[in-house]
């Protein structure tokens, strides 16, 4: 006879046993209001859902004992692998969903999911995360495709921080899948202050990681972009400069977004002719409208302007990108900012329009109808 724990949950008002296949991990500390956010999203599903408290001061275990049986003490050591291999550890299932407390499931098709599962033994399935940020002064959409679903007896995390899921009997790539799954994630609708202190405490853990491992190009990587954060862009711009000298294989994932934050943190530490020389990877990332889009901000201050107008013009030909818009309204305002410098008003006025409701855009419009 099995020892599993056999445990019922309300799903739509009905007491129902627990019989899927998948357990939802969870770690969190003193975000009580984001845990009742993302466990409330997971509700209407009958999946385990167990919840690692590392040290929390506020209500976080009482609210998710309000969801969950499956709540834990962890004790802190400093270390985001290690927290989350042991939450992992507490799952009924082999198959694991590993959801951060500041995610929500806003996209969940467990039946095709568990299709896909059996189908792809041994491989990760990546969901889809959505994120909102500030850049600049301007609102920014972000999204991505993120490992987050295995089986437990494989792999597991590696890494103090920005843990990666790696095989656990060999450091060895993996195929993955794409699950019917999407995540929405306000990790980074913080205030400046509230983003200088994680910033500030990510900081204090890369630089104890890179004294284990100096030469690792993904840690620099991090450091580079805890730096970005800050904003301190002439260190951020040094730590991904280090990154770089390593030479990391351009078809692991972080790589193209080490290199396109590196060339922002140039042309923000007014150094454009240096980041000149990322155009050498345009061949590269020629179907990546976040790359091209950058090559065309470089060249835009570089004063090459025809070219920066082809560039963002090439990037609105390409598929959805990560960062929303860099394929559509902000290569386009872009492109109409270059033809008002230029004096070619009505050009400038058609790219303007094709921005839709970006605000840079109709203020762009407003400036030429005044004048």
């Amino acid at each position: 006879m099995s020892d599993k724990v056999i445990y019922y949950r309300k799903v739509n008002g009905e007491e129902m046993e627990n019989n899927t296949k998948l357990s939802v991990c969870i770690i969190t500390r003193d975000q009580q209001d984001k845990l009742r956010k993302c466990l409330t999203a997971l509700k209407p599903y009958p999946m385990q859902v167990v919840v690692a408290d590392t040290g929390s001061l506020d209500d976080s275990r009482k609210v998710a004992r309000k969801f969950t049986p499956f709540v834990y003490d962890l004790d802190w050591k400093d270390d985001f692998a290690a927290a989350k291999n042991a939450a992992v550890e507490k799952a009924e299932e082999d198959l694991v969903l590993v959801l951060d407390t500041d995610e929500y499931l806003e996209t969940f098709h467990y039946e095709e999911l568990c299709r896909l599962a059996e189908e792809n033994l041994g491989s990760v399935g990546r969901i889809e995360r959505q994120s909102k940020y500030s850049q600049d002064g301007q609102e920014q959409e972000y999204d991505e495709w993120i490992n987050r679903i295995f089986d437990r007896r494989l792999f597991h995390y590696r890494g103090m921080i920005h843990e990666q899921l790696v095989r656990k009997e060999e450091d060895a790539p993996y195929s993955t899948y794409l699950a019917p799954v999407r995540i929405w994630h306000d990790g980074y609708d913080l205030s400046q202050a509230e983003y200088r202190k994680k910033a500030e405490r990510n900081i204090t853990l890369l630089c104890k990681a890179l004294e284990k491992t100096p030469e690792d190009p993904y840690l620099l990587y991090q450091l580079g972009k805890s730096y970005y954060i800050l904003p301190d862009y002439a260190k951020a711009g040094r730590q991904f400069e280090l990154a770089m000298g390593y030479h990391p294989d351009l078809a692991l994932e972080y790589v193209e977004d080490l290199i396109e934050t590196y060339g922002y943190a140039l042309l923000k530490t007014q150094q454009a002719e240096r980041a000149m020389e990322l155009l050498e990877y345009e061949p590269v990332f020629a179907k990546s409208a976040d790359f091209l889009f950058l090559a065309g901000m470089i060249r835009m201050n570089n004063t090459r302007f025809e070219e920066a107008v082809a560039t963002f013009l090439k990037a609105t030909g390409l598929k959805p990108a990560r960062t929303r818009g860099t394929n559509s309204y902000m290569a386009w305002y872009n492109a109409g900012v270059i033809r008002e410098c230029m004096g070619k008003v009505s050009e400038a006025a058609e790219f303007y329009r094709m921005c839709g409701d970006y605000e840079p855009a109709r203020k762009g419009l407003r400036r030429m109808i005044k004048n």
